[in-house]
């Protein structure tokens, strides 16, 4: 009798495992270095993206010619200090009072967006009650809303409480966002163990409890990015600031840089330099940042 065949056979684990130790003794996979091309493009891209930045630094130093300049002036001036100085000294305009006031506003939103919208995360996603699924649906939901179409009924709330032209209109109705309570809802079920929150309860550790000592750390990453893309939206929020506190003692930064804009005759050198003034803390917070929301996002991608 003939020796059976081999051809199509399942391979045993040990010959599996041979080629698994082969594999493993063996050269690691190199990655394929990026070409040339792809140098370019991303350099090119890069250079698109930045132009406008730096164009708009190029015109904050320089003088009214340099913006009707054709080819468009590439090279920085000497006149930073003077439009600055004309800047913050403009007596309609409250530059200075403007950068305070946008601190305020973004790093309080920041902060009561990052403990109400991870506490209510926190609840949809480890803690049992009725009508919870609904409420998570209608949260949802008003994602889809445009914010436009609140604007006439907030200001008249706002009227009704006599907050409008001051800074609790521009704070109050951001201190949660649906956005952040869907985020935190998202990580916290992928982050955090449903059988660490039972052992925290049998150790008889109560809910606050557990949302302080066991979920806020692992969602720290999660923490970082909603914080950071929270502060960035709130310091650049134009339309809402500028209906309630326009023509007030108490602008943001985007209303002030919108008043040095205004009249029948724009000079673009100041509203440039403004404009460049109010950038800098983004780019300061994004730099520091930036690693972070990578980091942040990269973790929640992963989580299986």
């Amino acid at each position: 009798m003939s020796a059976p065949s081999t051809t199509g056979t399942r391979p045993t684990p040990a010959s599996a495992g041979g080629r698994k130790r082969a594999a493993l003794q063996g050269r690691a996979p190199q990655d394929t270095p990026a070409g040339i091309g792809t140098y370019l493009f991303l350099a090119v891209t890069t250079l698109f993206a930045a132009f406008p930045l730096y164009w708009m630094f190029v015109i904050a130093t320089s003088t009214d010619e340099a913006t009707a300049q054709l080819p468009p002036a590439v090279i920085p001036g000497d006149q930073f200090l003077v439009n600055l100085n004309e800047v913050f000294t403009l007596q309609d305009v409250y530059f200075a009072a403007s950068l305070v006031n946008s601190v305020i506003v973004a790093t309080t939103v920041t902060a009561a967006v990052l403990f109400f919208c991870s506490l209510a995360g926190f609840a949809f996603a480890k803690l049992r009650f009725r009508g919870s699924r609904p409420l998570m649906l209608f949260v949802v939901l008003t994602l889809t809303v445009p914010n436009q179409l609140g604007v006439v009924a907030l200001y008249i709330v706002m009227g009704k409480l006599g907050w409008n032209g001051t800074l609790l209109a521009v704070i109050v109705p951001g201190l949660v966002t649906a956005f952040g309570v869907f985020y935190m809802r998202q990580f916290i079920v992928n982050s955090v163990p449903d059988e660490l929150v039972e052992a925290a309860r049998v150790d008889g550790a109560t809910t606050m409890r557990i949302y302080w000592s066991v979920v806020l750390p692992s969602i720290r990453p999660a923490l970082a990015v909603l914080g950071l893309l929270t502060f960035v939206a709130t310091w650049n929020d134009f339309q809402w600031p500028l209906i309630t506190l326009n023509g007030t003692d108490y602008p943001t930064s985007m209303v002030a840089i919108s008043d040095l804009a205004s009249g029948n005759y724009v000079i673009y050198r100041r509203v440039l330099a403004g404009a460049f003034v109010a950038t800098v803390p983004l780019l300061v917070v994004l730099i520091i940042g930036g690693r972070r929301i990578v980091r942040g996002i990269m973790e929640g991608a992963v989580k299986s």
